[in-house]
């Protein structure tokens, strides 16, 4: 069977375009060879700044012959039901079968499809693919209607196998499919590469200073980067996403070191990476004793006679330009906060909107900071230092260096605490009261750094719920899930006993024009047990075992809920807590038929004396012995001291149900044994809702 080549050769795709270009590329091609019945062995997609390349291995070369069956109207069927059955067969009448069934004679349709070569459904196919490519941007040139992401200069598209290699004939507005492409812009020979299948390809193209793999050209870059560094007893700042980007900036990459110069040094080590990396792609280089950046790494597109000299001295030239931007407004605001404390910044946030129905950021600071006080007692942190924290944890948005690279808020903020003199923990809380920004981001462990950015997200939340502004289905422009998980991470990770209904509700007061404070922060926490089902499901705790702890007393606690639910898994994981449910489910059934049907609520009343087997005095003897255990267990929140007592009843429950008929013919009787199984239901629904859990 054939394999498939196809380039397409281009000018300069940006590099944050081409690994989901490559996959676009890649599903375009096979869904459309596959639903035109031409299957294939494996596909994979490569890209350069210059070209898209798919390789397809083993495809048909024809797809199959596909005979289809059409049942049709009866024969005596009205002659335009007839008519309309032809056309969507594409048959005339004479083509067409006559079959006697049940109900008279049919008429049927075999509608053969004859297979088509492989190369007249590949050009078709890739046709349709180049002039519906998704680029996120795209451009068109000359006088043509293509558009491509940058004016396209020429395809490969070549069927080849042992014997042969084919080109699919394709013309795109002029373009004409071949099998030729070009080398290196700069270092190639110049002369077109002509290739017959994808080994050669790539053999051709590296001959000419093209490595068409981006992991492979990753590769090359971080191991050349990393032995240049360590030769010089220096170690290469980790950046998945630079290194990325990077290798789609070249076609045959050159590692280069340059220095920086001196008088940049004592900048802050993430001011020199943020400026490197967002300005001119470079990666930045430590010294391993001293943690400082002294050194820089950049990543050339060709091989020079000077070794990179002249590009070094031109990159050099121009970091130091944008070093000295930087050191700038790093002097400019550390003269700022060691005169003024950061007040001054705040007191700017007060013409700087947060959003139009819930005031300027500075009316959002002063919120954060009385909630901060709020929380203070359930976090146990200094409430002086957690407001005053919370009071200037922002300022540094109005400061040059982060106007200049927002990703460093927090981050300056702490630095320009530490400038102003200000408590330890007061600036560590400038910098990690926006954490955790995701799943796997580090939570704040400090008191006063997690009251405020509990209070942050919290006001957050709090705030949106006042105006409606939720987030709908895939829709959250304003990241309050992330803000919710947030707070469930703060929550669990520093086991702070919180009530966060009683917590919302008391600062929706804060807010203006909510005339429920009470449904609208019951709703919120709705959100969160929402999110913490999300979030628990990772942690192997299934829905139904949060709803059943949920339906309890208490649950606008997340720590003590989360203890609840996974106590309440593992019971339901083990054969007493299954056999238990069931029991359970059991009785609450036959009760609440039985509460239907008779138009009473058996709620009481169950007395021993009534007891009229071995198996039902039992059952008194273990309700009687486990109730007061479970009690004292849910008062002092041992849960799984709870879980054993009520995994206790399990026998005498089963044994219950095994030897007595609850509905006897004594109705005294009757209606002692279904308040003893209301004692049951009752004494479960201490610890869970467990009708809640889902049958297995």
């Amino acid at each position: 069977m054939p394999n498939l080549l196809i380039e397409l050769f281009s000018e300069e795709i940006p590099a944050r375009m081409q690994r989901r270009a490559a996959e676009d590329l890649k599903k375009l091609i096979t869904n459309g060879m596959v639903d035109a019945g031409l299957t294939y062995a494996g596909a994979a997609a490569f890209s350069t700044p210059r070209r898209l390349t798919l390789a397809v291995e083993d495809v048909l070369s024809e797809s199959p012959t596909v005979r289809e069956e059409r049942k049709g109207p009866r024969v005596d069927a009205p002659e335009k039901a007839i008519e309309g059955f032809l056309r969507g067969a594409g048959l005339s009448k004479d083509q067409l079968e006559v079959r006697d069934e049940k109900k008279g004679q049919v008429y049927f349709a075999i509608i053969e499809k004859p297979g088509r070569p492989a190369a007249d459904i590949i050009a078709e196919v890739l046709e349709h693919a180049i002039r519906n490519f998704p680029w996120p941007k795209s451009m068109r040139w000359g006088a043509g209607s293509l558009r491509w992401v940058r004016p396209l200069h020429s395809i490969i598209c070549v069927l080849s196998d042992d014997l042969d290699a084919t080109v699919v004939p394709v013309n795109i507005d002029g373009i004409e499919s071949g099998n030729q492409t070009m080398g290196h812009r700069f270092m190639s020979s110049g002369a077109p590469i002509t290739v017959s299948g994808f080994d050669d390809y790539t053999a051709s193209l590296k001959k000419e200073h093209v490595i068409l793999d981006p992991e492979e050209r990753a590769q090359m870059i971080w191991q050349d980067a990393t032995n240049i560094a360590f030769a010089s007893g220096l170690e290469v700042v980790e950046d998945a996403g630079l290194l990325a980007e990077v290798s789609g900036l070249v076609e045959w990459p050159v590692v280069l070191m340059g220095e920086i110069d001196q008088e940049f040094l004592e900048l802050p080590p993430e001011v020199l990476q943020t400026s490197m990396r967002e300005h001119q792609k470079f990666f930045s280089v430590r010294d391993t004793k001293s943690g400082k950046i002294t050194r820089f790494i950049t990543v050339a597109n060709r091989e020079t006679a000077d070794q990179g000299a002249t590009i070094l001295a031109g990159n050099q030239k121009v970091l130091s330009a944008r070093l000295a931007d930087a050191k700038f407004f790093w002097e400019n605001d550390l003269r700022i906060a060691q005169n003024d404390g950061l007040t001054a910044w705040t007191a700017r946030l007060e013409n700087v909107t947060f959003h139009n129905k819930l005031g300027s950021q500075k009316d959002r600071i002063d919120r954060i900071v009385a909630l901060a006080g709020d929380l203070s007692t359930a976090t146990s942190a200094d409430a002086a230092l957690a407001q005053k924290a919370a009071g200037i944890a922002k300022a540094d948005l109005s400061s040059e260096m982060v106007y200049e690279f927002p990703e460093l808020q927090g981050l300056m903020g702490r630095y320009y605490a530490e400038a102003a003199g200000l408590e330890q923990e007061v600036a560590n809380a400038c910098e990690q009261h926006w954490q955790p920004l995701g799943p796997s981001d580090d939570v704040p462990t400090e008191a006063v750094s997690a009251t405020v950015a509990l209070a942050d997200k919290l006001d957050t939340l709090c705030g949106f719920w006042a105006i409606d502004e939720k987030p709908t289905g895939s829709k959250d422009p304003f990241a309050l899930r992330r803000a919710a998980l947030g707070i469930i991470r703060l929550v669990l990770e520093n086991q702070i006993r919180l009530p966060l209904l009683k917590a919302a509700v008391e600062h929706m007061a804060r807010f203006a024009n909510v005339e429920n404070a009470s449904a609208v922060a019951s709703d919120l926490l709705g959100f969160f047990h929402d999110r913490l089902k999300v979030y628990l499901r990772d942690r192997g705790i299934r829905h139904d075992v949060i709803d059943a702890c949920v339906a309890m007393d208490g649950n606008d606690d997340i720590a003590l809920l989360v203890k609840r639910a996974e106590a309440l898994s593992e019971f339901l994981a083990s054969e007493d807590g299954e056999n238990l449910v069931q029991g359970f489910r059991r009785a609450n059934n036959i009760l609440t038929q039985a509460e239907e049907k008779d138009g009473v609520e058996y709620s009481f009343g169950a007395d021993v004396k009534f007891a009229e087997t071995d198996e039902e005095r039992a059952l008194f003897g273990a309700l009687e012995t486990q109730g007061p255990k479970i009690d004292a267990a849910m008062q002092a929140e041992d849960f799984a001291a709870a879980m054993g007592a009520m995994a206790a009843l399990r026998a005498p429950v089963d044994a219950f149900f095994e030897a007595v008929q609850v509905n006897s013919d004594n109705e005294i009787v009757r209606r002692n044994r279904l308040n003893l199984l209301s004692q049951v239901r009752n004494t479960c629904a201490r610890v869970a809702d467990l009708g809640r859990i889902e049958a297995a």
